[in-house]
Order: C-alpha cells, then sequence, then structure tokens
C-alpha cells in the first residue's frame, strides 16, 4: 500500500488546496495518470500519480488546504505492498518479557495513531476538543477521516469532547440565553475554493503587509492609437491574432522599467532585492478564475512578440491551462483594467513586487492643445507602490517616462516588429 504526497508544485510553496478530485476509491490508475486538481498562488496543476494501481482512499477532500509532503491518497499498488513513500513511525525497543508501564504504552499509541492521522483531521479534533480516542475510524484500515470528525462534532459535547471540556459549562444557577431571535433569509452562499481562496489570501497578505500609495497621470494615446490602427488589419492577416492597445503598453513599461530599476524589486525583510530580469505580470480571466502568467524578459521583446505572448497565455487562460511555471518570476505587473470600461483604479500590489500599474481605458476627450480644443484619444495610468521601497518622486518620474514613450509613438518611426 502506497501513500501518494501533497507534491512541491514551486520553489516557493509551501502547501496546496485539493480543488478537484479527479479519481475515486476503487479506480485503477497507472503512472502519470491525473489524480486531482491543486490550487497555489493563482494556479491550477494537476497532480500525477506515481504508481500503477488501485485507489483505495482519498485522505484530503475537495476544498482542503494541506502542506507539501501531506498524503492525500492511499494507492494499492501493482505486485502488492511495496516501501511506503513517507516513513512509519518506529517503535521503541522493548525488553523481552517486561510489559512497558502504562504510559509508555499510551504514548506509543498516540504516536502510531497520530501517524495516521492528516494535519486536517488534527486541526478539527483540536479546533473542537475531539478527543481522537473516542472516534471510530471509518477510512482504509481503521484512519479517523475528516467525516468521522465532523460526524464526532455533530454528536455533542457529552459524547464527543474531552473531560476538561465538560467541566467548563455554566453553572446551573445561571440563566439560560434568551434564544436569539432568526435573522432573515440569506441569500445564496458561495463556498470559498480553490483559485478564489488563494487570491483572497494574496490579496490579504498583500494590503496587511505593503503600505500602498497612489499616484495617476494622464495620457494623451491619440499617436499609439493611430500606430496600431495602421498596423491591426494586416498584422491579424499575416500573424493571425490581434494587435491589442495593451501590449504598446507593456513595451512602454518594460523600457522603462530598464530606467528605473528600483520600480523592478522586491522587499525581502532586511532588504531590498533589485531584479536583474524585467519579467512582467498580466492578468488573465477564465470563466470564474483570475491567474496572473509572466512574460518573460519583455524587455527584450518587440511589440508583436508581446502581443504574441499576450494571445496565448489569454487563451490558456479561457482553458485552464496556465501551469505554475507560467506564473513564476514575476517582478512588475501591468493590468488591462481598461478592457472592462474603466477609467480609474487602484490596484493591490501583486507581493513580493514593488509595484502594479493599472491601465485605463482610452477615450475620446476634448483637451487643450496649443491653446485649442482638440480631441484626443486619452488614457489614465494609476500606478501603486510599496512605500517601504518607492517615494513619490521616482514613482512620478517613472510613470511620467512612461508617459513620453506613449505620447511619442508614430506612424513614421514606431515598428511593432
Amino acid at each position: 500500500m502506497e501513500e501518494i504526497l501533497m507534491p512541491k508544485l514551486g520553489e516557493s510553496v509551501t502547501e496546496g488546496t485539493i480543488e478537484k478530485w479527479l479519481v475515486k476509491p476503487g479506480d485503477t490508475v497507472e503512472e502519470y495518470d491525473a489524480l486531482c486538481e491543486v490550487i497555489t498562488d493563482k494556479v491550477t496543476a494537476e497532480v500525477p500519480s506515481v504508481f500503477d494501481g488501485t485507489i483505495k482512499e482519498l485522505l484530503v477532500d475537495e476544498g482542503d488546504t494541506v502542506e507539501v509532503g501531506t498524503p492525500i491518497c492511499m494507492m494499492e499498488t501493482e505486485g502488492g505492498t511495496g516501501e511506503s513513500a513517507v516513513e512509519s513511525v518506529e517503535e521503541p525497543p522493548r525488553i523481552p518479557d517486561e510489559s512497558p508501564p502504562e504510559s509508555i504504552a499510551s504514548e506509543k499509541a498516540n504516536a502510531q495513531k497520530g501517524a495516521r492521522i492528516s494535519p486536517v483531521v488534527m486541526r478539527l479534533a483540536n479546533e473542537n476538543s475531539i478527543n481522537l480516542d473516542d472516534v471510530t475510524g471509518t477510512g482504509f484500515e481503521g484512519r479517523i477521516t475528516k467525516k468521522d470528525i465532523l460526524k464526532a462534532i455533530e454528536a455533542g459535547p457529552s459524547e464527543k469532547r474531552a473531560p476538561l471540556q465538560e467541566k467548563e459549562s455554566a453553572p446551573v444557577s445561571e440563566p439560560a440565553p434568551e434564544p436569539q431571535a432568526e435573522q432573515s433569509a440569506a441569500g445564496e452562499e458561495i463556498p470559498v475554493t480553490g483559485v478564489r481562496k488563494a487570491i483572497a489570501g494574496k490579496m490579504v497578505q498583500s494590503s496587511q503587509e505593503i503600505p500602498h500609495a497612489w499616484l495617476m497621470m494622464e495620457v494623451d494615446a491619440t499617436n499609439l492609437v493611430n500606430v496600431r490602427n495602421s498596423h491591426k488589419t494586416s498584422f491579424k492577416e499575416k500573424e493571425g491574432y490581434n494587435l491589442t492597445f495593451f501590449s504598446f503598453f507593456v513595451k512602454a513599461v518594460a523600457e522603462t522599467l530598464k530606467e528605473y530599476p528600483m520600480l523592478n524589486s522586491s522587499w525581502r525583510g532586511d532588504k531590498i532585492v533589485v531584479n536583474k530580469d524585467i519579467n512582467i505580470s498580466i492578468a488573465v480571466a477564465g470563466d470564474d478564475k483570475l491567474y496572473v502568467p509572466v512574460i518573460r524578459n519583455a524587455d527584450d521583446l518587440s511589440i508583436k512578440g508581446i502581443a504574441k505572448q499576450v494571445s496565448e497565455l489569454a487563451k490558456l487562460g479561457r482553458n485552464h491551462q496556465l501551469t505554475q511555471k507560467h506564473m513564476e518570476g514575476g517582478t512588475f505587473t501591468v493590468n488591462n483594467t481598461g478592457a472592462f470600461g474603466s477609467v480609474q483604479s487602484m490596484g493591490i500590489i501583486n507581493h513580493p513586487q514593488a509595484a502594479i500599474l493599472q491601465v485605463e481605458s482610452i477615450v475620446k476627450r476634448p483637451v487643450i492643445v496649443d491653446d485649442m480644443i482638440a480631441v484626443r484619444h486619452m488614457v489614465n495610468l494609476c500606478l501603486s507602490i510599496d512605500h517601504r521601497i518607492l517615494d513619490g518622486l521616482v514613482a512620478g518620474e517613472f510613470l511620467k517616462a512612461v508617459k513620453t514613450r506613449i505620447e511619442n509613438y508614430s506612424t513614421e518611426y514606431t515598428s511593432v516588429y
């Protein structure tokens, strides 16, 4: 019998959430067959089997988050039992014809039981004062599962609570609390799981750890619009994908980051790390899921090269085919909020990056040009910065340099190749 462990799906990944099981007890699988989908830091990855065999038990429920190395399912492998994927608890040596004291025997039994209890089950038991000795395991070879603990919780404190908990009950002389009035009926309840749970954790971490500061700058994108429109039709016919406005913005940002490397840095506790590579993270939506894949070495790419990667990553995101490798290594985020018609927003920084730029919707507006009113294509660029790393001066200079690059695009001199 073999235990399949939660794999490490990234260099800094310490835990993963089972989003969906792709197998069930009794299924026969071959090596490399996908067992389940795991969520970690905004990415869905499939966990492959490392054996040929039959699934005997799923140890972790969908929606549960467990640490790397935790057993997630049991498998009966072909050819009988093999060496387990995790080490078993070794029993202490015993002296022949001498029974161990009761306390030692109890400790050994608890150690053996603890080796067969998942962290999720242990946490639920501790949080609800459940005495595991009172719980009958219904899992493989008597293993206590999450469902067993939930059943024990529902059974009530009189049967399943530890003695200490019973002693803490309120004195008989205290009046019973008044029953609370029933609240009005709530709407639909949506469980927070999978990608949404991962996003929530990241956003809370970012908002709590990073002191955000914001800056917005208005940019005349008329020249950019003219360049893009002059290539739009022929580009699509030749390349097979769209030449988007967003690609021009990413190109301008990537080139400007070379001049202002502090915007391309990360906060690492007692030091600031200035990243050598310029890897632009972009937001990609797929149904109700959000992914943040990376365009690597964006400063080395042409506008066409960036447009190609944006198209490919967006397609993978829509089909839920992005992997952890697609997400790793981002150093600065550019978010295309203008795609939804937004004209002003404040982005939350993609931890541990130093900044995020929101590219808003390009809109026609009357503006003053050379003391005359003219209709121009205007866009707002909204920059969020980590105030531990960056101050307003360097942030303003960076955004002004991006603005200059965008306004200096030219149908005569700007090449998309």
